[in-house]
């Protein structure tokens, strides 16, 4: 199978870039959604944005919650709804054991990045992952600042 960055049909359309520094992700999973047609062309053209959003699992069912696409001008017959709930597609094993990471004190479902697959297919990686506190994030801080020094320090000193 082709790389991503090698594929001219893998499109990122938007990403959650707080998530890793908000959230300890310690598994991901891509799953696929259920949009309607001027959601998918509103997508195809750039409108969208997850950072605010969050998936639950209701009623054995996997969700999308608060993330918004943007209307799409040309659809002025059948509009669609700009922050409705989203079904997400992922297989029996996958939710339940999504529900049991869910259920879990701390964890959460993240949207992580939201994308058009080799396919051309809307695909939505979703991270299972603790929240930080701030100690934690200091600590994440002052490895991501250690690295890029000793980086640095291999360049100059070969």
């Amino acid at each position: 199978m082709a790389k991503p960055k090698d594929n001219p049909n893998y499109k990122v359309v938007a990403e959650n870039r707080r998530a890793r520094f908000d959230y300890a992700i310690e598994d991901d999973i891509e799953c696929g959604m259920v949009l309607q047609g001027s959601e998918v062309k509103s997508l195809r053209e750039g409108g969208a944005n997850i950072a605010e959003s969050y998936a639950i699992v209701e009623d054995g069912e996997l969700w999308l919650v608060n993330a918004s696409i943007a209307p799409y001008q040309q659809a002025k017959m059948f509009p669609h709804e700009e922050r409705r709930k989203r079904k997400l597609l992922v297989s029996k094993k996958e939710l339940a054991r999504l529900a049991q990471a869910s259920e879990r004190k701390g964890m959460a479902l993240v949207p992580m990045v939201l994308y058009f697959n080799h396919k051309g297919i809307a695909k939505l990686k979703i991270g299972i992952g603790k929240g930080k506190r701030k100690a934690d994030k200091r600590e994440t801080e002052a490895k991501r600042d250690w690295q890029r020094h000793k980086q640095r320090l291999l360049k100059e000193h070969g």
